[in-house]
């Protein structure tokens, strides 16, 4: 007699609240409560939700230090039926959060892997923004350090869409400060900071003005950020600086920095500082200089 073929469980993506714990899917609850396993971030962070939604369920942290191997242990559960539900700390799992292995491989493996969607910090920060949302790019975390985050912000410099990024507390006013030091001072740019939690906050201001704003309440270092940076303008077809704007701003850059040669050349001339300042970086990085 032929042994029956092993069905493979499912792997569920459960997004769970960003702060507001009222913000939990009836679906979701659901498919927590009837999975065999609870895949969590910081177990320890996750007791409190289930608690509240009366979720009793074998729990296993998968986090940034172990989901290589706690993945490997999860397929073989889904491979023997078991139905896993992950879990992130806030949010949708695998938005900058751990996951991406794990789905990589099952979906490899062939189980079906199903979102459960809800909250995402980044949908709840755009949607409320008051900057466009037709097309925009999620960056993630900028990078730890000042020279990498600001060569970022520079090759995003020109994206016409709306830019949007995490980040943390002990970080946050650094971050505005490289935005301000590589943007056009006039593009505006969104701090939410709190999202559907007590103190949520949205600061939202030209780039020039924001450090100040920003330094002004020392509660604008505080909590969870996502900041959302105005997309470029399109340019015309064929439209760049004229000869006599590259030759002033080249004449200026033998004495100043990039941003301050873009912005005086745009001054005397009247080009626009961001096509400039986008010159400006392709010079200095064609002699091999800093910026």
């Amino acid at each position: 007699m032929q042994a029956l073929e092993q069905i493979n469980g499912v792997l569920y993506l459960v997004a769970t609240p960003i702060g507001n714990l009222g913000d939990m899917g009836m679906r979701a609850v659901e498919i927590l409560k009837a999975a065999d396993l609870i895949a969590a971030e910081d177990t320890r962070h996750s007791r409190p939700l289930l608690a509240r939604y009366g979720i009793n369920r074998p729990l296993l942290a998968l986090h940034e230090h172990n989901e290589q191997q706690a993945s490997d242990r999860l397929i073989e559960k889904l491979k023997a039926g078991q139905n896993i539900a992950l879990i992130s700390d806030a949010g949708t799992p695998l938005i900058s959060d751990p996951g991406y292995p794990l789905v990589s491989r099952a979906r490899a493996a062939g189980i079906t892997v199903t979102p459960v969607p809800g909250a995402c910090a980044l949908v709840a920060a755009l949607s409320a923004s008051g900057l466009s949302v037709a097309r925009f790019a999620f960056e993630g975390f900028p990078p730890r350090t000042g020279v990498a985050r600001r060569r970022l912000f520079e090759s995003l410099l020109g994206d016409q869409r709306t830019l949007v990024f995490y980040e943390a507390s002990h970080r946050i006013h650094d971050c505005i400060d490289d935005i301000a030091a590589v943007f056009p001072p006039e593009r505006r740019v969104v701090v939410a900071r709190e999202l559907t939690k007590l103190h949520e906050s949205f600061l939202t201001a030209a780039i020039a003005d924001m450090p100040a704003l920003m330094a002004a309440a020392p509660e604008h270092g505080k909590g969870e950020f996502v900041v959302v940076i105005e997309g470029a303008r399109p340019e015309p077809a064929g439209a760049g600086p004229s000869a006599e704007a590259l030759r002033v701003l080249k004449l200026l850059l033998e004495e100043c920095s990039v941003k301050s040669a873009a912005g005086l050349a745009a001054r005397i001339t009247g080009a626009r500082r961001e096509d400039l300042y986008r010159v400006a970086l392709a010079l200095k990085r064609a002699e091999g200089g800093g910026v």
